[in-house]
């Protein structure tokens, strides 16, 4: 099949994914969302992306195993501790002022950034005044990250990173093992609203004081970064905080003029006046 044909397959079946189901892949990096399909297309075992299509409008079971190819899960607790430090040591003495907080984690994924800003507020003092909202577009991340049980053999990892970002505490503190996983304290999300947010198509959350979305604009096309990008300043509580991924950057968005570096080398921009 030539590449001019599978494109034209590809544009269909994502068209149909949102006539269908309203979930928008159309304004993704195309590149990114072809290899992740040719990756479905083999291990569902499809001969097409037509067939992947013919099967998606009419058996509502594939819907939810081609999210699961379609939206990247792949994290860690305290993943880039450097990041974790920066908030803890620049970014929490702005947020002690305040005293309520809203902190948004945007594609929060199977939720390991969302219990990492979690202990991390906890270990700060900010936990009892901090709601944080959770979103995501596939509800399995969503039911995985409502769960908060990981393999425990990644465990090891996610202590080495904790103790990287200032940990003022044992990470085993926070989660019992259990038959080959940990489970994390259901204290870490007593606080926290999970729902399910797409960058693509939905409305602003108000007056957030800090926004993490790491890793997830690479994923999009430079129109829909800067549509995310003005959702996040819509968002923002004056003077609040975003924390985007290592490899991206406001520099080129239209909305740029509306933030300031904050931290350059961990990517933390702060809401501008105006």
């Amino acid at each position: 099949m030539t590449g001019g044909l599978e494109d034209l397959e590809i544009g269909l079946l994502l068209e149909a994914l949102y006539q269908r189901y309203h979930y928008d892949f159309r304004p993704y990096a195309r590149a990114s969302i072809k290899r992740r399909l040719v990756q479905a297309r083999s291990q569902l075992g499809f001969a097409s992306f037509s067939a992947m299509q013919e099967s998606l409008l009419h058996d509502e079971q594939t819907l939810p195993r081609l999210l699961n190819y379609l939206t990247v899960q792949v994290s860690e607790m305290f993943r880039d501790p450097a990041y974790y430090k920066a908030l803890r040591e620049r970014v929490i003495p702005h947020l002690r002022t305040y005293p309520s907080l809203k902190v948004w984690v945007a594609g929060c994924s199977n939720g390991e950034e969302l219990y990492s800003l979690s202990i991390l507020f906890r270990e700060e003092g900010l936990g009892a005044r901090t709601i944080f909202y959770a979103t995501d577009i596939n509800p399995d991340a969503l039911r995985a990250a409502q769960a908060g049980i990981y393999p425990l053999d990644q465990i090891q990892k996610y202590t080495a990173n904790h103790q990287k970002s200032g940990a003022r505490t044992s990470l085993s503190d926070y989660y019992t093992a259990d038959y080959g996983h940990a489970v994390f304290d259901k204290t870490l999300r007593s606080q926290v609203v999970f729902s399910d947010h797409s960058l693509v198509t939905d409305a602003v959350f108000a007056e957030m004081h800090l926004i993490s979305c790491r890793n997830v604009l690479i994923y999009f096309d430079r129109e829909l970064q800067d549509r995310a990008i003005g959702l996040f300043r819509d968002s923002l509580a004056r003077k609040g905080f975003l924390g985007l991924g290592s490899k991206e950057s406001l520099r080129f968005s239209r909305h740029a003029a509306a933030f300031a570096d904050f931290d350059t080398a961990e990517k933390i921009y702060q809401r501008v006046d105006g």
